[in-house]
Order: structure tokens, then sequence, then C-alpha cells
């Protein structure tokens, strides 16, 4: 990712983001820029993960490979459903 791609997604994003060059874990010859959302502001995880994709949509060209989310506290209830349903989505 470049500086202005950078810009653009934290301007779409309510999330505090961090960028970390990486390269993919399927082939290491190829350069990645890993991106870490990490949002208080969104209730569930379900809304979390939908709205860092539509913070990512926001930069032409750019995609997703891969998702990764940390283990989460016990849902209230309908919250495990609902992020079920976004990890449903990812797939």
């Amino acid at each position: 990712m470049n500086d202005q791609e950078k810009v653009t997604l934290k301007e779409a994003s309510r999330a505090d983001i961090a960028f970390v060059d990486d390269t993919l874990p399927t082939n290491a010859d190829v350069p990645v820029t890993r991106i870490e959302f990490e949002d208080g502001v969104t209730a569930t995880l379900a809304e979390a993960i939908e709205a860092g994709f539509e913070a990512v949509k926001a930069v032409p060209d750019l995609s997703v490979p891969g998702l990764s989310v940390p283990a989460q506290p016990a849902a209230a209830e309908g919250g495990e459903e609902a992020a079920n349903e976004a990890a449903e989505a990812v797939s």
C-alpha cells in the first residue's frame, strides 16, 4: 500500500488502524500489508467486521486475502450468532 491508500483507509474507518509490512502466508515471496483494526466504537464483532470491510472498499484495487479475529469474551445473547454470520460471509 502506498501512503495515499493508507490515508484513504484511515479516513474511511472509525477504527484505529496499524499497518505492518508482511508477506503472504502461503508465499513468502509476495509482499503484503497487514492491516490491524482496533475498533472500540461498534457494538458487536459482526458490526466491526462489516465496518472494516466497508473501509477497505474505499481503496480501489485493495482486497482482503485473509481475516484473523482474536478470541472474544463470551457473547451476550444473540451476539455469537451475529459473529458467526459475519464469519460465514467472509468464507
